[in-house]
């Protein structure tokens, strides 16, 4: 059910970021999505995934935000300023909301909970044959967690690129 919800907001954001007219509107509109595909690989029960988008997500907004701040500012100009203050407050309540009852369910400090990693210990260099227990972990055990994380850098590094290329831009002149 959880999954369905976060698909449903990750499929608004992406309606949103293509029919709104306000290009910042429009990044933040992507980075929404991009929040939800990291909480989808969360409940998907892959955390690691869910951290290297998050935080390739965040570069990326930040990236795109600057880059697209001077070209487009109509909340400020507008004087919404009001609209601007009550959202990101809203947001940060939010974050705070959820930050609460997601530190909550963390084991107490001192007691991991490790019913996964025993196994690979205990019995990763008999079924690998890998001298290196890291390397037998991330290539035999985990290996479509590792080409997706690797995906999601790939794609990450292809984006920045694109965005901050000079060939093929038009110049501003005023």
């Amino acid at each position: 059910m959880e999954l369905q919800l976060i698909l449903l907001f990750m499929i608004l954001g992406a309606v949103i970021a293509v029919e709104i007219e306000d290009l910042l509107s429009s990044v933040i509109a992507v980075g929404a999505v991009g929040l939800g595909l990291s909480l989808a690989f969360l409940i998907l029960k892959a955390p690691d995934l869910a951290i290297t988008q998050l935080v390739v997500e965040i570069l990326c907004l930040i990236i795109l935000i600057r880059a697209t701040i001077k070209k487009d500012l109509p909340l400020v100009k507008d004087g919404r300023w009001l609209f601007n203050t009550l959202s990101t407050l809203l947001f940060i309540a939010f974050f705070l909301i959820f930050a609460y009852f997601a530190l909550r369910e963390l084991p107490r400090f001192g007691y991991p909970l490790m019913r996964v990693a025993k196994g690979y210990i205990s019995s990763g260099p008999e079924k690998t044959g890998a001298a290196n227990i890291v390397a037998a972990i991330i290539l035999d055990f985990r290996a479509y967690d590792t080409l997706g994380e690797a995906t999601v850098l790939f794609t990450a590094v292809m984006g920045v690129l694109a965005v901050m290329r000079k060939i093929g831009r038009i110049k501003d002149e005023k």
